[in-house]
């Protein structure tokens, strides 16, 4: 297999971690010059892209991958990924795309239960362009006969990222919003799904990377101090808590994310199927 990402961000660099035995050949993009020299260091071939041109190289490494992860948020001119390497990407018929969306296009469901064929609904401005770039990539599929496949992906978390962090960092809060609930989902399990996926026959279809229990944000990180061995914060109410228009926008939607068809099509097995699970276990082994 020889691999090219888009974004070599959280995600990415998990999955890249666990599939690179399986790599004959590696190469990400980035935006920084100094990343790209610690990404050679790690034997990552690494291409300079920001997004606004295309980028050195890439077209010419787009030709010999074989698999292709695009993690680049799109903006409001559209995915600049298919922008600027589209093409490209077209041309060169990878047997496999995979592209990390968010469950965030689903919008709100007032608690419900939604799963792959729910309609997208989305609220934010950021929602609305992931479902506009995840129609472009479905475009693309359909137009080249190419197996592209949407990961939306619920809110991630792992080590370096989860409560321990932020109660190191003095920002843990339990914010209560009555009845609202989240998805997550661990980084090692994003990179275990990718990994599934990649060992079934290539074909174009979206799933759902998300745990097995929604839960109330206020729940992990009374859980979390429980596990460290302090006091919670004290709870906050919403409706008056000083938030950022951005974090209070995410309490706007509020859903049961699936993730059936995973299991069912993928037969993966979730390795942190709630936060209960993993929080123990970045409690165990480290959380940093």
């Amino acid at each position: 297999m020889r691999l090219f990402v888009f974004g070599l961000g959280f995600s990415a660099r998990a999955f890249v971690a666990k599939v690179a035995p399986r790599c004959a050949w590696i190469g990400a993009t980035t935006r920084s010059p100094a990343k790209a020299e610690a990404m050679r260091e790690e034997g990552i071939a690494p291409f300079l892209f920001d997004g606004t041109a295309p980028g050195a190289g890439i077209a010419e490494a787009l030709r010999q991958a074989t698999h292709v992860l695009v993690s680049v948020a799109p903006d409001a001119e559209g995915d600049p990924v298919l922008a600027h390497h589209g093409a490209d990407i077209a041309g060169a018929r990878p047997q496999w795309i995979g592209y990390l969306s968010t469950v965030g296009v689903y919008g709100d469901h007032d608690g419900a239960w939604v799963d792959e064929d729910t309609e997208v609904r989305p609220v934010s401005q950021r929602s609305r362009q992931r479902v506009a770039a995840e129609d472009a990539w479905l475009s693309l599929a359909r137009d080249h006969d190419l197996a592209v496949q949407i990961f939306r992906l619920s809110g991630i978390y792992g080590p370096g990222r989860n409560a321990f962090v932020n109660f190191e960092k003095g920002r843990a809060r339990r914010l209560v919003k009555p009845g609202q609930v989240f998805n997550r989902i661990h980084v090692a399990d994003i990179a275990g799904v990718l990994a599934a996926a990649l060992d079934r026959p290539a074909a174009t279809r979206i799933f759902n990377v998300t745990d097995d229990e929604p839960a109330p944000p206020q729940d992990v990180v009374a859980h979390a101090a429980k596990l460290l061995r302090v006091p919670p914060p004290p709870e906050q109410d919403f409706d008056t808590a000083d938030l950022s228009p951005m974090a209070r926008s995410f309490y706007g939607e509020n859903k049961r994310v699936s993730n059936a068809r995973v299991k069912r099509e993928l037969g993966y097995d979730f390795r942190y199927p709630n936060y209960r699970v993993a929080l123990e276990a970045l409690h165990r082994e480290g959380w940093k």
